[in-house]
């Protein structure tokens, strides 16, 4: 079991606990899922941006991207609908605590003039989204294969009913808030 998994257990849960008087420790909001996604245009033009980006999202998580597919067709962008145009990763359990250990404790400190993530990213249903301007910040890229440097969206599912629930979930796994 990872280190932020038995955290959670440990010192998370009874501190939701006692912080929003929850009745239950069913009600005690969790990590559901965390979404990694890029989305590039070039990738309708030539298939091997899709490839390195694939293989940035699988070395990133350790877990096999999946390619995204336009929805509908936008003429001025020229593109159709079924045209593979990103990939995206959904991470959960074990490899989800992982990954956000990592990315709270050692990626997002290597971001240049990093004064904290945006508080106020979180959808009102107690998902939180940010985005990351280059894969760079991660360890697990080597700068010397970079073809291109990429950003990604990052989004953080939880159970939470609130955003001051979910805020302070993430707070407590480690996210460094902007204050």
């Amino acid at each position: 079991m990872s280190r932020l998994c038995e955290f959670y257990k440990s010192d998370v849960a009874p501190a939701l606990m006692s912080k929003f008087n929850y009745k239950t420790p069913m009600q005690i909001p969790k990590l559901a899922k965390v979404v990694l996604n890029v989305g590039d245009g070039e990738c309708k033009d030539n298939p091997k941006v899709l490839e390195a980006i694939i293989s940035d999202l699988t070395t990133i998580t350790g877990q096999k991207a999946v390619p995204t597919t336009a929805k509908k067709s936008v003429a001025n962008f020229k593109l159709r609908a079924g045209v593979k145009i990103g990939a995206k990763v959904t991470l959960r359990g074990e490899t989800m605590y992982e990954f956000v250990d990592k990315f709270f404790n050692l990626a997002l400190p290597r971001v240049r003039d990093f004064k904290g993530i945006n508080p106020n990213s979180f959808d009102g249903r107690g998902n939180y989204s940010c985005g990351i301007k280059e894969q760079l910040i991660f360890p697990e890229i080597e700068y010397d294969k970079v073809d291109q440097i990429r950003g990604m969206d990052i989004v953080f599912v939880t159970t939470a009913n609130t955003d001051e629930e979910a805020r302070e979930l993430l707070t407590l796994l480690g996210a460094p808030f902007a204050k």
